[in-house]
Formats: C-alpha cells, sequence, structure tokens
C-alpha cells in the first residue's frame, strides 16, 4: 500500500506545502502515534521532495532521492541513539548533548541541500520507535530549543514519538502536531497472562506482590518485553469492549513504561512489583 493511499491528509498537506506556495512548511514538525514506521516513511519522504532535483515523482532517481532512499544523503540525518554519534561519544541510550552540539555546528556552515534531522529512537537491529523521556532526556532536547525556535532557511527538524506528552513541552509549543493514526493490523493476544492477571481491576492491593512474582516466575518460559505487551494488550481488548473506560489509558502508558524498563535492562522484579502498584489498587 502506498503512503498516500495509508494517510491521503498528510500526504496531500505536506504535498501542498512543499510544491505550491499556498501552505508554508513548518520548519518543526512532530509526528505522533503507534505507528512509528510509517512516521519515519514520512519524514524521509519530506525529506525527498525538498531535496529533489527533478520532478518530485515517487519514483524520480535522481541522486538526492536515491541518497535519501539508500539513507546515505549527507544533509538528511536520523538522529537517535544509535545513529549519527560524534567520534568520542560514548552514550548508547541516550540522544546526547554531544549529538546536539554537532547539529549545531553542522548549522555553521551553508549547505547547497535542505537539510533534514529526524529525531526517533533506533535499536541495534534498526527498528524504528518513539521518543520518549527516557532516551529524549530534557537536558539535550533543550539544548536545541534555539535552533528550532530560530531555525535557518532551509532546514527543517522533525520529531517521532508514540504519545505527544513523552516529549518536551517546549519542543512541542514551537513544532507543528501531526497525529498518524496506525493502520496497522493488530493482534492484541494476551494468552500468555491469562489466569494471572487477567481480571486485574478486581484484584486487592494486599495481592501486588503475589501478582508480581507470578508474572516475574512466568518470564523463566516467556520474555520480558512479551509478558508486558500481553498486559498492554489486555487493558486495550477491555477499553476496546468498554470504550467509556478512558481511565485505563494511562494503565497502557505505565505497560508502555515498563516495557522501555525492560528494554533498558532493568530486573524483572523491580518492572514488575512497580507496574502492580501502580494498576491494582
Amino acid at each position: 500500500m502506498q503512503l498516500s493511499d495509508k494517510y491521503q491528509f498528510l500526504t496531500n498537506y505536506f504535498t501542498q506545502a512543499l510544491t505550491t506556495s499556498d501552505r508554508a512548511l513548518p520548519q518543526s514538525i512532530l509526528f505522533y502515534g503507534n505507528d512509528l514506521e510509517s512516521q519515519y516513511i514520512l519524514a524521509k519522504e519530506i525529506a525527498r521532495i525538498l531535496n529533489c532535483k527533478e520532478d518530485k515523482s515517487d519514483n524520480c532517481e535522481c541522486l538526492n532521492c536515491k541518497w535519501i532512499k539508500e539513507e546515505t544523503h549527507p544533509a538528511v540525518m536520523t538522529v537517535s541513539r544509535v545513529d549519527n554519534k560524534p567520534d568520542d561519544d560514548d552514550s548508547k541510550t541516550v540522544i546526547s548533548i554531544k549529538q546536539s552540539q554537532m547539529i549545531k555546528e553542522s548549522l555553521v556552515t551553508a549547505s547547497e541541500f535542505h537539510r533534514v534531522f529526524i529525531f526517533c529512537d533506533r535499536d541495534d537491529e534498526g527498528n524504528i520507535s518513539g521518543l520518549n523521556p527516557t532516551n529524549f532526556q530534557a537536558e539535550t532536547a533543550n539544548s536545541l530549543l534555539k535552533i528550532i525556535e530560530e531555525p535557518q532557511p532551509g532546514v527543517t527538524f522533525i520529531f517521532l514519538t508514540r504519545y505527544i506528552d513523552d516529549v518536551l513541552s517546549t519542543i512541542i509549543s514551537r513544532s507543528q502536531c501531526f497525529f498518524v493514526p496506525s493502520k496497522k493490523i493488530v493482534n492484541y493476544d494476551f494468552s500468555c497472562i491469562d489466569g494471572i492477571f487477567t481480571d486485574y481491576l478486581n484484584f486487592e492491593r494486599k495481592d501486588v506482590f503475589d501478582i508480581s512474582q507470578k508474572l516475574q516466575d512466568l518470564t523463566k518460559e516467556v520474555p520480558t518485553e512479551k509478558v508486558l505487551e500481553s498486559i498492554q494488550n489486555y487493558i486495550l481488548a477491555i477499553i476496546k469492549s468498554n470504550p467509556k473506560r478512558t481511565d485505563l489509558i494511562k494503565h497502557i502508558e505505565f505497560a508502555e513504561e515498563a516495557k522501555r524498563q525492560a528494554k533498558l535492562g532493568m530486573k524483572p522484579i523491580n518492572i514488575f512489583d512497580d507496574l502492580c502498584l501502580k494498576l491494582i489498587k
């Protein structure tokens, strides 16, 4: 499926902004929603059209378009905890101050290209995920504010995140924000926690550490992130069957934070104790 078929409004909006004078392209853009891969493709497509030297068509093979499709363009930079690290930057879990400084120094010199900086998270296998307070911390975000607030001509910043509140409010206030709805078919499977965590809304506070221990024991057979995903899927299934339970959206966010903790290598005992204390009232 073409990106334009999945996100007709967004592609029409940006195509008009990029190819006509009817609408100005924002110089700082924030995409949010569950489909991070599509956000990233959309960000690269914006960069491609901004730099295309020919007809800007989907199948253009000009050098700029080829570079951007191959992620080798000298002026289109993915900024993540694993991408575009200075040689002396040994940080592994965050977008760092040194990366911020590298970007600011790169803008001192003129460029024949339109420079685009795409901020996201990416793991060692290349999977795209969103910015959050853990991987894009306030100190780094604040260090970018001046160049975002007073951008040079020919420079665009694009931020990708799952939840809009996961990005510093000062970045949000300086950006035009667009929700990218997920078009993925999601399997809300929670079979691995059936009988352990299902019906958690009826658990009592005294059950917290007993339930946490059962979840920890389950990780001997099922990866921690799979258990957490199943908890999240179960909460989503409750909301789907009862849309008025908007209070449970916060529970999904708690489970998402637990997944981040697991990726950072926290011990299951700490992850599940903390999560169960938040979910079981």
